[in-house]
């Protein structure tokens, strides 16, 4: 099995010490089992492409050209004046 080495902060360590004394049976356990997860997690593949879109083309149709006189809008078609 391959060895790593990894610098932890101190707040993590204490975690991981913490969670190894209450959930695992060893700290290599505890390791290799949150690890796993984490890696797991991220590599997930949910079946959902994401589209990227272009925020502009997002709220394009809550805008209007601000070069053109936008004159009455449809909400204020009721208004007289």
């Amino acid at each position: 099995m391959p060895t790593v080495e990894v610098s932890l902060p101190e707040d993590v360590f204490t975690k991981l010490e913490r969670m190894t004394e209450e959930e695992f049976v060893s700290r290599e356990a505890a390791v290799e089992e949150l690890l796993s997860m984490g890696l797991d997690a991220y590599t997930r593949d949910t079946g959902e492409e994401v589209a990227e879109t272009d925020m502009a083309d997002e709220f394009a149709d809550d805008m209007w050209d601000t070069a053109e006189d936008p004159g009455m809008r449809e909400e204020d078609d009721d208004f007289s004046f």
